[in-house]
């Protein structure tokens, strides 16, 4: 099993809170990672699949159930498939305050929607905490297999098949059954073909500003339509929206958001790109290599620090700022090549205008330098590292 980055914060999350809730796509690994918390923590561990009739059986008097097993933990999987029980939850967590008990802790699993976000908010305020399971990043692989985790992106079926046509054959099965299956039972009742284009689109477009009306004529929709689509899968963590730097008034800033599909694999698949070796000769390569390493620097972000992009109309742009508070401001270029790393004129400009104090190139290559006194050249695994120690 592949340690994930994540699982230390999980446990101290589920010292510090009598619940946590882990979130992600489907078969990211949630419920193997919560299997192995429990192993970690030692406590007696129910499982409930609440895709299972049987499961959710068992919690026809919740109330009563919950109580039985009060000095185990408590896996609750699929959790908005019974949005109801959040306020179940809130009374035996309370009452085992009032008792001075504490027993048992409460780990929710969820494939994240905006409605099971606002529901636990409301409900289990100030007695959850929220972490959020990504797919396999660059932190938790071996260097030597950054190539394959790029081309096949990160889930784990997807990572560890076999074979690229393994890979592929899973993600495009993934897409077929989140599109058909997945979604609707979340709630929206949109086409599945109609997503797909709308999906298919995104992907054509990776890393690229938000063109809502081009969108809209492709698909023959409203604007208000592709932006309910956007914010579907946006909630389900399938796609990433960066804003634009906000901090400028005397610049004339782009106001659209940039939009990624957050997993490589799936970016590839819908793109009906099989391998590394179509994958270097596509027109999307460039962006999906700097939507892969962005996504990765994104992923392990704490909310106290404000990732966005910077464009003008005058052609200063940046692809990512991580603002961390006090006038820190880093600004990340992300670059392919490995022989001639060097950001645009844009680039430099972009500095000026946000007074950036960190100048860095994200590049595919193993070596670390300066490429003049205030610009560095680095590989996206030595930026994870900064910014683990920075952030601990």
């Amino acid at each position: 099993m592949i340690q994930r980055r994540i699982e230390p914060r999980v446990v101290e999350r589920l010292r510090e809170f009598p619940a946590v809730a882990l979130l992600g796509p489907r078969q990211v690994g949630k419920t193997t990672l919560a299997h192995a918390i429990a192993d970690k923590i030692g406590n007696d561990t129910l499982y409930l699949d609440l895709e299972r009739p049987a499961d959710r059986a068992k919690l026809t008097d919740p109330e009563l159930y919950l109580e039985q097993h009060e000095a185990k933990m408590v896996i609750l999987d699929e959790i908005h498939r019974l949005p109801g029980l959040f306020d179940v939850l809130r009374g035996v967590i309370d009452r085992r305050r009032r008792k001075g008990r504490k027993v048992g802790h409460f780990l929710l699993l969820g494939s994240a929607s905006m409605d099971l976000l606002q529901q636990s908010a409301e409900t289990l305020a100030g007695r959850i905490a929220y972490e959020e399971l990504t797919p396999f990043s660059v932190d938790e692989i071996p260097i030597s297999s950054l190539d394959q985790l790029w081309s096949r992106g990160g889930f784990p079926d997807s990572y560890l098949a076999t074979s690229d046509a393994a890979s592929y054959r899973w993600r495009s099965a993934f897409i077929q059954t989140y599109l058909e299956r997945d979604v609707p039972s979340l709630g929206p009742r949109i086409p599945a073909e109609t997503l797909r284009r709308f999906w298919q689109m995104l992907a054509h477009n990776q890393g690229q500003l938000l063109n809502a009306a081009q969108l809209a004529g492709s698909l023959g929709v409203s604007g208000q339509t592709i932006a309910r689509y956007l914010d579907i899968m946006v909630d389900l963590l399938l796609v990433r929206r960066l804003q634009p730097w906000a901090s400028n008034a005397q610049k004339r800033l782009v106001k659209s958001p940039k939009v990624y599909v957050r997993d490589s694999g799936l970016t590839h698949a819908l793109l009906g790109i099989h391998n590394q070796e179509e994958l270097l000769g596509h027109p999307v390569v460039g962006s999906s290599w700097e939507g892969f390493v962005l996504e990765a620097v994104l992923n392990m972000l704490p909310d106290t620090v404000r990732p966005s992009f910077y464009r003008t109309a005058a052609g200063a742009e940046i692809d990512l700022i991580l603002d961390f508070g006090k006038n820190e401001h880093w600004a990340i270029e992300v670059k392919r090549s490995v022989s001639s790393p060097n950001p645009a004129k844009g680039f430099y400009l972009g500095c000026q205008d946000v007074a950036a104090s960190r100048q860095i190139v994200l590049y595919p290559g193993n070596e670390r330098y300066k490429l003049d006194a205030d610009t560095e050249v680095m590989p996206p695994t030595q930026l994870l590292a900064e910014l683990t120690a920075k952030l601990s």
